[in-house]
């Protein structure tokens, strides 16, 4: 996985479309402002062969289970606990706010071979579609 602790790491995510999204959601929360860790949060890219578990552990957010009851991804009464899931044409962005300043984690999760499969039905089942902003 890629952690991205702030905007200068963009430049290391293969993928453009990734790459330009994270470019922009860096902007938008920063507002003009320098980055800071403790008050804006990373954002992380999933790579091929990642475990849930591992990033889980990175996060310390429950992706496949619920944090409250601890049922399962694929249990009847499953309720996911990220903030958003929006589908983008090639990946998945998924969003955990983590205090009431904003912290918060970003996950894009590529549509591609590689992933775990568990994490891409999740991200199928219960994401929502993007909406397109201009670059005006």
């Amino acid at each position: 996985m890629l952690i991205l602790n702030g905007p200068s790491f963009s430049k290391i995510i293969p993928d453009p479309d990734i790459r330009l999204l994270v470019e922009q959601r860096f902007a938008q929360i920063l507002a003009n402002k320098p980055y800071d860790y403790d008050q804006h949060g990373y954002m992380i890219v999933v790579e091929p062969y990642d475990s849930v578990e591992s990033l889980e552990q990175e996060t310390k957010c429950p992706i496949l289970h619920n944090y409250f009851d601890n049922t399962q991804f694929g249990d009847f009464d499953f309720t996911p606990c990220f903030e958003a899931l929006e589908e983008h044409a090639t990946f998945f962005e998924m969003v955990f706010i983590l205090n009431d300043e904003g912290f918060g984690i970003i996950i894009f999760i590529p549509k591609q071979s590689g992933i775990n499969a568990d994490l891409l039905a999740l991200c199928a089942e219960y994401a929502v579609p993007a909406i397109a902003l201009s670059q005006s």
